[in-house]
């Protein structure tokens, strides 16, 4: 089936998706820890005991890519977002999700991309609606490759589209999202509009600064209900997101945070739980990548969603997201051949 069959509504604008990079934060939160002086050992120790691992994670040797000389010291990891919380969708179609780990479904993926020359991170995200072929399945939302076949056919999918290997698979709960803000002692953020979540009661944010604990700070990254307005709620949860995330970075990433052992052991102590990953990537291997990243900081950590044409209809009236396959066939190319930085300063990807 053709792209051309679908009715395609006007391309929505949305700088980057908050929820995203909420996932690639604990990932780095991680790799922040597990790096951290001489408490490495320690800390490495906590996180495998408390992790879980994902087995068999990917696809039959003989279905996977080839991977290019140019870009064989490059990593790729699948960042899954779960909730154990997670409710029945509305559209049935979407019903059929494989959990992970610790119970949750996985309705966030993002490919996250370190070039061999370690000197920045390109998180992209893939939304769950996004009409893709799928091996053995056909052509579907990219959240039926979990229900067919799990991480493994998920893998397999994104590895077709992109022509790339993915060298590891995390997934992360969103429950561990509240430990680590209460980790770092709370996030400071200036809320520019005053509101009071509908589906969680109990909080108001008012306008201005303010200090968020772990249960605001899930109740104020999660909240559209109750915002109205040109666009839709979405919009402002978003902004919203983007704005605690980028908060959150700072004081991860802060001096005050790094230079602590007891709030870096806190951190790996409270995210470990919720934390999934394939049975290659243990401590040993996040501490030896991280050793090789450990000038990044948040502004060199760049963040986009997956190409793609807006909002449509399948031609038999699925809601899904249009990808935009010639812009993706270009950044493939660039995740071959290691060039991800020239390919984000070419391309206009403000969604």
């Amino acid at each position: 089936m053709s792209f051309e069959e679908h009715s395609v509504r006007p391309r929505q604008k949305k700088k980057r998706t908050g929820r995203a990079i909420i996932l690639s934060v604990l990932a780095l939160v991680v790799i922040a820890g597990l790096v951290a002086g001489g408490y490495a050992w320690n800390l490495g120790r906590t996180f495998n005991d408390n992790s879980t691992k994902i087995t068999n994670a990917f696809p039959a040797e003989e279905t996977r890519p080839e991977v290019k000389e140019e870009s064989k010291d490059a990593v790729n990891v699948l960042l899954l977002g779960t909730d154990t919380r997670a409710v029945r969708s509305d559209d049935a179609q979407d019903d059929e999700f494989a959990t992970l780990p610790g119970g949750g479904r996985s309705d966030t993926m993002m490919l996250v991309h370190i070039p061999s020359d370690r000197k920045n991170v390109f998180v992209t995200s893939i939304m769950r609606d996004t009409w893709l072929d799928i091996p053995g399945v056909g052509t579907a939302k990219i959240n039926r490759a979990f229900a067919s076949g799990g991480v493994p056919k998920a893998v397999e999918t994104l590895e077709g589209l992109f022509g790339i290997r993915i060298n590891h698979v995390a997934s992360i709960d969103f429950e561990g999202f509240k430990g680590l803000t209460n980790a770092v002692g709370g996030v400071t953020v200036d809320n520019p509009i005053a509101f009071s979540p509908v589906h969680v009661k109990g909080y108001f944010f008012p306008e201005g600064v303010q200090t968020l604990d772990g249960d605001e700070a899930l109740a104020f990254v999660r909240e559209r209900k109750a915002f109205t307005g040109p666009g839709g709620s979405d919009y402002r949860r978003v902004k919203n997101q983007q704005l605690f995330v980028k908060a959150l970075i700072g004081q991860i990433l802060s001096k005050e945070t790094l230079t602590s052992p007891t709030k870096i052991q806190s951190v790996v102590e409270e995210i470990a739980p919720y934390v999934a990953v394939d049975e290659s990537l243990d401590a040993g291997k996040i501490a030896s990548l991280a050793s090789s990243m450990i000038s990044i900081r948040s502004s060199d950590m760049e963040f986009f969603t997956l190409p793609n044409n807006g909002p449509g209809r399948s031609a038999d009236g699925q809601s899904i997201v249009v990808p935009d396959m010639d812009t993706i066939a270009k950044f493939g190319e660039a995740l071959q051949n290691d060039t991800v930085d020239e390919f984000v300063a070419s391309t206009d990807l403000s969604q």
